[in-house]
């Protein structure tokens, strides 16, 4: 491997959602990161589609929220069609209500090119950056840090790094950590983002197979765009033409459109639904996210949004360990909680594909949560509220303080309901107010990723609670 060309304190590997999401967590934190990119460019397709009610949340925190809202738009309603007729529509997802510890509802639909315009432009906004071009050739790492080489014959030395370039991660193999998985379906799919005439934009448009081996048509429109996203199922075994050409005739054939009504390609890919959990998420300094880590079937959008959430959970851990002097072993809780959550999901994202599971409560990733880590501690003996230790930390108003107002930053919380708290170290913000309804009465101390860490009806261990993370 040539001489290291750069040094920075975490490398990313990867330009999508995730290395950007966690560009911008450790950007705010004032870590020395950089984001590598293979391309030339952002990712230019709309494969994953759907941001998810906790994402919202997340993309919230981070700043982005605006800008997600203003580049997309609310799910159509699905309409069914039969030989050039409309027979009905179709409810894509179960209702939910927006509540006040749950102000986002639905899935905001924003193709995925944009929220990495979204999130890039934030990232820059901070003083982060992306180096295009750079393909990732070898990993060596030592006790000190992680020389990664490059295609280019440069070499970046980190202290950290991180993997979050995509199902075929060039990181991952080279550090030989394989991936446990299976064929969701035999049946290969396309997805592309085309101009369409002759369907209108309401709704959600769906072509049952009409005789024996041919599959499915979808063809949605993309919200914030002038495109539609078109998903067709193909029989086990067909070669599958991602050509303008090839386009044509799957919608000619499947739909009552002509195949010229298919004006532009202007992306396209081919895959067969499948879903791999790598075998572990850490290898010493290097760490596995988003796709890199997990690989998910489309339905039921949970790839990115589990992948953001992968990024949301280690950059707090990394700032912590690389800006406040928590101890290292910090880092060991990232594949600790996130593993046994992307497995979960892995088998939750399956079940919408095959049809068993809904589009609910369970794919708007609000219930997810860490009980089990060795960061949960829950000291009360009767819980009478519904929050627990290791649950999301709701929204609501204490004090007359919105909980996600004094949530937003990188920062620890304290929410003290009923309960007097001293004197806190000064990088933590607390709110303090009589009971609320999701909290009742304690104290709470909420991580930086919006879950709560400590619970007790009064604050013995508090204090000792913070300082395993450098707060003192």
């Amino acid at each position: 491997m040539n001489r290291d060309d750069l040094f920075v304190e975490v490398l990313i590997v990867g330009a999508g959602p995730t290395g950007l999401a966690l560009g911008i967590d450790l950007a705010r934190r004032r870590v020395d990161a950089l984001v590598v990119e293979r391309a030339e460019e952002l990712f230019p397709g709309s494969r994953g589609k759907g941001i998810q009610p906790r994402t919202m949340e997340v993309f919230d925190d981070l700043g982005v929220l605006d800008a997600i809202r203003a580049a997309g738009g609310s799910y159509p309603v699905g309409m069914i069609w039969q030989d050039g007729k409309r027979m009905g529509e179709h409810q894509m997802f179960d209702p939910a209500e927006v509540t006040e510890d749950s102000p986002y509802g639905e899935p905001w639909m924003v193709p995925q090119w944009r929220t990495q315009e979204v999130l890039y432009a934030r990232l820059e906004e901070l003083g982060g950056k992306v180096a295009f071009g750079r393909e990732a050739t070898g990993i060596a790492q030592d006790e000190d840090g992680v020389s990664v080489g490059f295609a280019d014959g440069g070499s970046i030395r980190a202290r950290y790094v991180v993997a979050a370039d995509g199902g075929r991660s060039a990181v991952r193999r080279a550090l030989g950590i394989g991936m446990t998985g299976e064929t969701v379906d035999p049946s290969p799919m396309l997805v592309a983002d085309v101009r369409i005439t002759g369907l209108d934009r309401d709704n959600w448009h769906l072509f049952p197979p009409r005789g024996e081996g041919e599959g499915f048509l979808a063809v949605c429109p993309l919200a914030g765009t002038e495109d539609f996203q078109v998903a067709a199922r193909f029989a086990e075994g067909t070669s599958v033409d991602i050509s303008l050409s090839g386009v044509r005739r799957v919608v000619g054939a499947r739909s009552h459109l002509a195949p010229e009504d298919v004006t532009e390609v202007r992306w396209a890919s081919n895959f067969m639904p499948r879903a791999a959990l790598a075998d572990r998420f850490r290898d010493g300094r290097v760490f596995l996210a988003g796709d890199a880590a997990h690989v998910h079937s489309p339905a039921g959008g949970q790839g990115l949004n589990t992948s953001v959430q992968d990024a949301y959970n280690l950059g707090w851990k990394l700032g912590a360990v690389l800006r406040d002097g928590a101890g290292g072993a910090l880092l060991d809780t990232y594949e600790e909680e996130r593993r046994p959550v992307a497995a979960g999901v892995l088998g939750l994202s399956t079940g919408v594909h095959r049809g068993e599971v809904r589009r609910g409560d369970a794919t708007r990733q609000l219930g997810l949560g860490y009980r089990e880590s060795s960061l949960t501690v829950e000291t009360r003996e009767v819980v009478a509220a519904a929050v627990r230790a290791g649950d999301r930390a709701p929204d609501g108003v204490v004090g007359g303080v919105r909980l996600f107002d004094a949530f937003r930053g990188p920062h620890w919380t304290v929410v003290a309901v009923g309960v007097g708290v001293p004197g806190v170290p000064g990088a933590v913000r607390v709110v303090r107010g009589e009971a609320q309804e999701s909290y009742g009465c304690g104290v709470f101390v909420v991580r930086p990723d919006g879950y709560v860490g400590w619970a007790g009806d009064q604050v013995a261990g508090l204090r000792d609670y913070l300082v395993r993370f450098g707060l003192r």
